[in-house]
Protein backbone atom coordinates (compact mmCIF):
# COMPACT_ATOMS: atom_id res chain seq x y z
CA UNK A 1 0.00 0.00 0.00
CA UNK A 2 2.71 2.48 0.81
CA UNK A 3 4.64 1.74 -2.35
CA UNK A 4 1.18 2.37 -4.64
CA UNK A 5 1.64 6.11 -4.53
CA UNK A 6 -0.14 6.86 -1.31
CA UNK A 7 1.00 9.70 0.60
CA UNK A 8 0.51 8.60 4.08
CA UNK A 9 -0.52 5.51 5.52
CA UNK A 10 -2.35 4.99 9.22
CA UNK A 11 -1.62 1.92 11.60
CA UNK A 12 -4.60 1.94 13.66
CA UNK A 13 -4.44 0.32 17.12
CA UNK A 14 -7.66 1.81 17.93
CA UNK A 15 -9.82 -0.23 16.07
CA UNK A 16 -6.68 -2.40 14.95
CA UNK A 17 -5.10 -4.59 15.91
CA UNK A 18 -1.47 -3.53 15.34
CA UNK A 19 0.65 -3.14 18.70
CA UNK A 20 3.87 -3.77 20.19
CA UNK A 21 6.25 -5.02 17.44
CA UNK A 22 3.58 -5.58 14.40
CA UNK A 23 3.72 -1.46 14.99
CA UNK A 24 7.22 -1.23 14.44
CA UNK A 25 7.44 -3.63 11.82
CA UNK A 26 4.26 -1.43 10.07
CA UNK A 27 5.85 1.69 10.56
CA UNK A 28 9.20 0.40 9.08
CA UNK A 29 7.80 -1.43 6.18
CA UNK A 30 5.52 1.74 5.55
CA UNK A 31 8.24 4.68 5.55
CA UNK A 32 10.86 2.18 3.13
CA UNK A 33 8.18 1.78 0.87
CA UNK A 34 8.36 6.13 0.71
CA UNK A 35 5.18 6.96 2.65
CA UNK A 36 4.92 8.88 5.73
CA UNK A 37 3.70 6.20 8.85
CA UNK A 38 1.38 8.10 11.35
CA UNK A 39 -0.04 5.68 13.87
CA UNK A 40 -3.44 6.20 15.69
CA UNK A 41 -3.47 5.47 19.10
CA UNK A 42 -5.92 3.44 20.97
CA UNK A 43 -6.19 6.23 23.63
CA UNK A 44 -4.87 9.73 24.58
CA UNK A 45 -2.27 8.28 27.06
CA UNK A 46 1.27 9.01 26.92
CA UNK A 47 2.67 5.70 27.53
CA UNK A 48 1.21 4.75 24.42
CA UNK A 49 2.33 7.80 21.94
CA UNK A 50 5.57 7.60 23.38
CA UNK A 51 6.54 3.84 22.31
CA UNK A 52 4.44 4.22 19.04
CA UNK A 53 6.83 7.58 18.76
CA UNK A 54 10.34 5.64 19.57
CA UNK A 55 9.19 2.89 16.98
CA UNK A 56 9.58 5.93 13.80
CA UNK A 57 5.98 6.95 13.84
CA UNK A 58 6.62 10.24 11.86
CA UNK A 59 3.00 11.48 14.20
CA UNK A 60 0.46 10.53 15.94
CA UNK A 61 -3.49 10.20 15.79
CA UNK A 62 -4.89 10.96 19.25
CA UNK A 63 -8.83 9.89 19.50
CA UNK A 64 -11.32 11.50 21.38
CA UNK A 65 -10.29 14.60 22.01
CA UNK A 66 -12.77 16.83 23.82
CA UNK A 67 -11.33 19.91 25.32
CA UNK A 68 -8.71 21.85 25.32
CA UNK A 69 -6.79 20.68 28.15
CA UNK A 70 -7.04 16.77 26.26
CA UNK A 71 -5.32 18.76 23.35
CA UNK A 72 -2.52 19.81 25.48
CA UNK A 73 -1.58 16.31 26.90
CA UNK A 74 -1.64 14.62 23.61
CA UNK A 75 1.07 17.70 22.57
CA UNK A 76 3.11 17.09 25.51
CA UNK A 77 3.15 12.78 25.01
CA UNK A 78 4.19 13.87 21.59
CA UNK A 79 7.14 16.58 22.24
CA UNK A 80 10.22 16.32 24.01
CA UNK A 81 10.97 19.29 27.11
CA UNK A 82 10.56 22.16 27.50
CA UNK A 83 7.90 21.76 24.44
CA UNK A 84 6.62 18.40 26.71
CA UNK A 85 7.26 15.70 28.63
CA UNK A 86 8.01 12.93 26.13
CA UNK A 87 10.76 10.56 27.33
CA UNK A 88 13.30 9.63 25.66
CA UNK A 89 14.25 6.10 24.89
CA UNK A 90 16.59 3.88 22.93
CA UNK A 91 14.47 1.60 20.38
CA UNK A 92 14.80 -0.93 18.25
CA UNK A 93 14.43 0.82 14.48
CA UNK A 94 16.37 2.19 12.19
CA UNK A 95 14.45 5.27 12.11
CA UNK A 96 15.07 6.47 15.78
CA UNK A 97 18.79 7.64 17.55
CA UNK A 98 19.67 10.18 20.05
CA UNK A 99 17.60 13.46 19.87
CA UNK A 100 20.78 15.70 19.26
CA UNK A 101 18.29 18.24 17.76
CA UNK A 102 15.43 18.37 19.96
CA UNK A 103 13.54 21.35 18.72
CA UNK A 104 14.19 19.53 14.50
CA UNK A 105 12.97 15.81 16.89
CA UNK A 106 9.94 17.59 18.14
CA UNK A 107 8.90 19.47 14.65
CA UNK A 108 9.36 16.15 12.46
CA UNK A 109 6.74 14.89 15.03
CA UNK A 110 2.61 15.51 14.59
CA UNK A 111 0.33 15.73 16.53
CA UNK A 112 -3.34 14.92 15.06
CA UNK A 113 -6.30 15.08 17.70
CA UNK A 114 -9.55 13.69 16.88
CA UNK A 115 -12.75 15.88 17.18
CA UNK A 116 -15.73 13.36 17.31
CA UNK A 117 -17.75 14.57 19.53
CA UNK A 118 -20.90 16.95 20.30
CA UNK A 119 -18.26 18.81 23.05
CA UNK A 120 -15.01 19.04 20.65
CA UNK A 121 -17.23 20.31 18.40
CA UNK A 122 -18.53 22.97 20.64
CA UNK A 123 -14.97 23.46 21.92
CA UNK A 124 -13.48 23.13 18.22
CA UNK A 125 -11.91 26.94 18.09
CA UNK A 126 -9.75 26.36 21.59
CA UNK A 127 -8.86 22.82 20.55
CA UNK A 128 -7.23 24.47 17.22
CA UNK A 129 -5.99 26.86 19.12
CA UNK A 130 -3.71 24.88 21.62
CA UNK A 131 -0.08 25.17 20.47
CA UNK A 132 1.89 21.93 18.96
CA UNK A 133 -1.65 21.05 17.57
CA UNK A 134 -1.01 20.46 13.90
CA UNK A 135 -3.97 19.05 12.96
CA UNK A 136 -7.75 17.82 13.46
CA UNK A 137 -8.57 14.70 12.59
CA UNK A 138 -12.24 14.54 12.05
CA UNK A 139 -14.52 10.94 13.05
CA UNK A 140 -17.42 11.16 10.88
CA UNK A 141 -18.77 7.86 11.96
CA UNK A 142 -18.65 8.90 16.02
CA UNK A 143 -19.45 12.48 15.47
CA UNK A 144 -22.85 11.42 13.44
CA UNK A 145 -23.47 8.64 16.36
CA UNK A 146 -22.56 11.52 18.86
CA UNK A 147 -25.64 13.90 17.07
CA UNK A 148 -28.26 11.48 16.54
CA UNK A 149 -27.97 12.43 12.76
CA UNK A 150 -27.15 9.61 9.65
CA UNK A 151 -23.99 10.09 8.43
CA UNK A 152 -25.30 11.06 4.68
CA UNK A 153 -27.32 14.08 6.56
CA UNK A 154 -24.14 14.37 8.57
CA UNK A 155 -22.03 15.16 5.25
CA UNK A 156 -24.76 16.76 3.38
CA UNK A 157 -25.01 19.88 5.76
CA UNK A 158 -24.29 23.14 4.24
CA UNK A 159 -25.12 25.79 6.76
CA UNK A 160 -23.46 27.92 8.30
CA UNK A 161 -23.50 25.98 11.52
CA UNK A 162 -22.82 22.49 10.15
CA UNK A 163 -20.28 20.94 12.47
CA UNK A 164 -18.09 19.91 9.62
CA UNK A 165 -17.86 23.53 8.73
CA UNK A 166 -16.55 24.71 12.32
CA UNK A 167 -14.12 22.65 12.01
CA UNK A 168 -12.54 23.28 8.69
CA UNK A 169 -12.78 27.08 9.71
CA UNK A 170 -11.06 26.30 12.89
CA UNK A 171 -8.49 24.58 11.09
CA UNK A 172 -8.27 27.52 8.57
CA UNK A 173 -8.11 30.04 11.45
CA UNK A 174 -5.36 29.21 13.47
CA UNK A 175 -3.14 27.61 10.75
CA UNK A 176 -3.26 23.40 10.77
CA UNK A 177 -4.32 20.50 9.08
CA UNK A 178 -8.22 19.82 8.54
CA UNK A 179 -8.02 16.07 8.16
CA UNK A 180 -10.67 13.37 7.99
CA UNK A 181 -11.54 9.76 7.37
CA UNK A 182 -13.16 9.30 4.38
CA UNK A 183 -12.86 5.31 4.00
CA UNK A 184 -14.40 5.32 0.53
CA UNK A 185 -13.27 7.48 -2.40
CA UNK A 186 -17.06 9.28 -2.48
CA UNK A 187 -17.29 10.39 1.18
CA UNK A 188 -13.31 11.81 0.55
CA UNK A 189 -14.71 13.76 -2.11
CA UNK A 190 -17.57 15.52 0.06
CA UNK A 191 -14.93 16.18 2.64
CA UNK A 192 -13.13 17.76 0.31
CA UNK A 193 -15.91 19.62 -0.70
CA UNK A 194 -16.22 20.92 2.44
CA UNK A 195 -12.64 21.78 2.73
CA UNK A 196 -10.50 19.15 4.56
CA UNK A 197 -7.30 18.96 2.88
CA UNK A 198 -6.03 15.24 4.40
CA UNK A 199 -7.90 12.40 3.85
CA UNK A 200 -7.99 8.87 4.44
CA UNK A 201 -9.84 7.34 1.25
CA UNK A 202 -9.66 3.85 2.55
CA UNK A 203 -8.86 1.17 4.39
CA UNK A 204 -6.80 -2.04 3.94
CA UNK A 205 -10.16 -4.56 5.16
CA UNK A 206 -12.29 -2.43 1.87
CA UNK A 207 -9.68 -2.46 -0.37
CA UNK A 208 -9.11 -6.34 -0.38
CA UNK A 209 -13.09 -6.80 -0.11
CA UNK A 210 -13.28 -4.53 -3.05
CA UNK A 211 -10.47 -6.70 -4.74
CA UNK A 212 -12.07 -9.88 -4.24
CA UNK A 213 -15.42 -9.10 -5.22
CA UNK A 214 -14.10 -7.86 -8.20
CA UNK A 215 -11.92 -10.97 -8.90
CA UNK A 216 -14.63 -13.13 -7.77
CA UNK A 217 -16.91 -11.90 -10.43
CA UNK A 218 -14.41 -11.62 -13.29
CA UNK A 219 -13.95 -15.03 -12.28
CA UNK A 220 -17.08 -16.55 -13.12
CA UNK A 221 -17.44 -15.20 -16.24
CA UNK A 222 -14.19 -17.58 -17.34
CA UNK A 223 -15.13 -20.05 -19.63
Amino acid sequence: MAAAGLDWVCIDQQHGWSAGHDAGDLVTAVRAAGAHALVRVAWNRPEEIGRVLDGGAEGVIVPMVESAEEARAAVAAVRYAPEGRRSWGSARTPYTSVPSDVPAANSSNACLVMVESVQAVERVQEIAAVDGVDGIFLGPFDLALALGTPLPALLADRSDTSPLGRVVAACREHGIVAAAYGGTLARAEVLREHGFTMLAVSSDDALVTDASTTLAAQARTLH
